[in-house]
């Protein structure tokens, strides 16, 4: 299949590997109906602790694990997994790391129970998503980004992976969803950034105080080529900041989606 037919999804949450949310929910449901669309479908989501490995059929991808991704000047393993989602056939990656995704039961993600490593968990995420996808040489005519552990996707794309032949070429497509979290994240955030090769010109957003929920947002908003608002989920704040960069905005009804007006979109970007 040409890639003009290919759409790389990056989702928080995935129903029905976790608990039930609305986010979870559009991950699942989004792909699965573009897929029956004539698409070809990937999507990768982390593999979270509460994840159960066999009642969901995970099993680890040998030839894609082993890079070792440095974040703050420490390695830290990379390791794939994958499973198929029974509804749909479709595949879902998940990314891995003993440092970032606990190994045994936990009753809440980690991005809620260890908040204090979210900056590397998020850098590791889509770092891990990009390289993975890169070993599959598998190139998409767009990337969807849901929930912000995949805010930096659009930054890194656009900046670390803007000449990489895989996903350099690829339009990304941001969800504004209202999944919000507490406080900021740590304090060395920027500068870890910085470590990993962007430049202050492209941070300039985030400003000198911890970042919080919305300015990450807006970086991801800032370095997308459109975005959707998740309604009725969708913070009017960032739809207004999108419409003020003059973002194309697909507004998506997570009660009756309009699937093909998905697939345009992506299309036409």
């Amino acid at each position: 299949m040409s890639n003009n037919k290919r759409i790389l999804y990056i989702s928080q949450e995935i129903t029905p590997y976790l608990k039930a949310s609305a986010l979870g929910q559009m991950c699942q449901t989004l792909p699965g109906k573009v897929q029956e669309k004539g698409f070809e479908v990937r999507t990768f989501m982390p593999k979270y602790g509460c994840i159960n490995e066999r009642r969901n059929q995970l099993h680890e991808v040998i030839r894609l694990s082993g890079i070792n991704l440095v974040i703050d000047d420490t390695d830290h393993p990379l390791i794939i997994k994958v499973a198929t989602l029974q509804s749909s056939r479709m595949q879902v990656y998940f990314i891995d790391n003993d440092d970032y995704f606990q190994h045994h039961a936990v009753t809440d993600l980690e991005l809620r129970e260890t908040p204090e490593d979210n900056d590397e968990r998020l850098i590791f995420f889509v770092r891990g998503v990009m390289e993975t996808v890169r070993k599959l040489r598998w190139e998409p005519i767009a990337i969807h980004c849901s929930g912000w552990i995949s805010a930096l996707s659009p930054l890194y794309i656009k900046r670390q992976y803007a000449e990489d032949p895989t996903i350099g070429k690829s339009k990304v497509v941001y969800t504004l969803f209202d999944d919000r979290f507490e406080g900021t994240l740590n304090e060395r955030f920027v500068e870890k950034l910085r470590m990993d090769g962007i430049f202050d010109e492209d941070l300039a957003l985030l400003g000198e105080s911890p970042v919080d929920w919305l300015t990450l947002n807006k970086l991801a908003i800032a370095h997308s080529d459109g975005v959707m608002a998740a309604l009725p989920h969708a913070p009017q704040e960032l739809i207004d900041f999108a419409q003020s960069l003059g973002k194309p905005l697909l507004t998506y009804d997570t009660e009756q989606p309009d699937i093909q007006a998905v697939a345009d979109f992506y299309q036409n970007l």
